[in-house]
């Protein structure tokens, strides 16, 4: 009977602790969520516009300054990967424009070096936002947004 009691005492405790837990990571949960919030709205007050003659100074050649990169009007900063992006770095090609076209033909062909999707394949679409969402959304902070002749914004496609 004593063995039984300890037992469901020991129970009684492990199950207190596990909520008290459980409601900590969901104050915890509902804290980082707000942390986010705030974070992304700070991010979105000091986004700025690109031209194609801004971001081109953002390229990878200047050490002293980050290294952007825009895909479907979106201007991230890439300088953490520098190692891919940076000057002499095997997709710098990408940097200081928008390549949407060369990240949805997986291309690194001048002449694939521009927003303009015209003509790309449904399956260069398909690829082209699958990039955009699990590399560069996931991957890079947005800074701005590019300046395109029609206005300011993010491409839609």
């Amino acid at each position: 009977m004593a063995l039984m009691l300890l037992q469901t005492l020991l129970l009684f405790v492990l199950l207190s602790s596990n909520l008290v837990s459980a409601e900590d990571e969901s104050k915890d949960e509902t804290t980082t969520g707000t942390q986010q919030e705030r974070k992304l709205e700070k991010s979105q007050e000091s986004l700025r516009a690109f031209t194609d003659e801004e971001i081109a100074m953002y390229d990878g050649t200047n050490p002293d300054l980050p290294i952007y990169l825009a895909v479907k009007g979106t201007v991230f900063d890439v300088t953490s990967g520098k190692d891919f992006y940076g000057k002499d770095a095997p997709y710098n090609a990408l940097v200081g424009k928008d390549s949407t076209r060369a990240v949805a033909k997986m291309s690194l062909a001048p002449e694939d070096l521009t927003y303009d999707v015209t003509g790309l394949t449904d399956r260069e679409m398909d690829d082209l936002q699958r990039v955009y969402t699990e590399t560069y959304q996931k991957k890079y902070p947005v800074v701005g947004y590019m300046k395109f002749d029609g206005g300011l914004g993010k491409l839609t496609f």
